[in-house]
């Protein structure tokens, strides 16, 4: 059996409420840095879509290419309001793996 990082369905954007990508991967970590670097050639590349705004963790592959299959369904307005639910700001949430925010000083 294969053994996975972090299985997701993810949204990937090039700016705040710009174009958008959707896609599932198996180490959304990897992922992430190759959309990031330009390392995937396709759509994300061609539209700059950088910053990972949105993502679902899945325990099985399966579940998680199902949602995907869903959400592409979906209007482009619910996709908007799935990500500003959970990001508002439209933070990179790449940035989470790389300085995770518990771990993040607090000068209060």
């Amino acid at each position: 059996m294969a053994r996975y990082e972090c299985i997701a369905v993810y949204i990937m954007a090039s700016k705040p409420n710009g174009t958008l990508y959707l896609g599932v991967t198996s180490d959304l970590m990897q992922r992430g840095h190759q959309h990031r670097e330009g390392l995937i050639e396709g759509f994300s590349k061609k539209y700059d879509c950088k910053l990972l705004v949105w993502y679902e963790q899945h325990e099985q592959m399966h579940t998680a290419l199902a949602r995907e299959k869903e959400i592409k369904k979906w209007r482009r307005a619910w996709k908007l309001a799935l990500i500003e639910k959970g990001n508002p700001q439209w933070r990179d949430l790449y940035a989470d793996f790389i300085n995770p925010r518990w771990l993040q000083r607090s000068d209060e």
